[in-house]
């Protein structure tokens, strides 16, 4: 089961990818494997012109076919998601995320844009035909307080969030599992 972490931040020292890299780690500690991709590594020009056949976009676009589960981060910059996350998305097929369960995870400075999920985010990944897209997390700056020495120390209604949303993504891939996998203690005729 893999699932890949999408960060949509053009900074590396962000929230998000701090909140992608805790989720990573409860994943992980569920026996998850997990994949990172950082759209802002990815070759300015190719991801710009929507070149496919660039090998680094080659990868990133194979490690979202390969992924079971997608969780993706982005800063909330102007109402709205980044611009090179809509560039990354829009490399996608019609169905690139087909069968595929994606938590999306939002920062921003306030409260004011906790609606950017709902209102900006879902309808794009929605239009990519995954299996299920579940509740969104959106967290503040503020509650998300990080240091060298602890790292990230979500506030407690966060940490909850964030915790349902962890178990959620985690159970729904385990059921995934056992329907993908053929049952073998069926009757055969013969």
């Amino acid at each position: 089961m893999s699932v890949l972490l999408l960060g949509g931040s053009p900074s590396a020292s962000s929230s998000g990818g701090r909140l992608l890299h805790y989720i990573g780690d409860r994943l992980v500690a569920q026996g998850h494997r997990c994949a990172r991709l950082q759209v802002r590594d990815l070759p300015a020009q190719a991801l710009l012109h929507g070149d496919t056949q660039d090998a680094a976009i080659a990868a990133a676009l194979a490690l979202v076919r390969e992924a079971r589960a997608i969780v993706i981060a982005t800063p909330v910059y102007k109402a709205s998601y980044t611009g090179i996350l809509k560039a990354f998305l829009d490399l996608l097929p019609q169905d690139g995320l087909d069968g595929k369960l994606v938590l999306p995870l939002a920062t921003g400075g306030s409260q004011s844009h906790m609606l950017v999920l709902d209102y900006a985010l879902r309808p794009v990944l929605a239009s990519l035909s995954p299996r299920a897209i579940l509740p969104g997390i959106y967290a503040t700056s503020a509650q998300l307080p990080w240091s060298v020495e602890g790292g990230l120390a979500p506030d407690a209604p966060i940490a909850a969030r964030l915790a349902r949303g962890v178990a959620q993504l985690s159970a729904d891939l385990h059921t995934l599992s056992r329907l993908s996998q053929p049952d073998t203690t069926k009757e055969t005729c013969t």
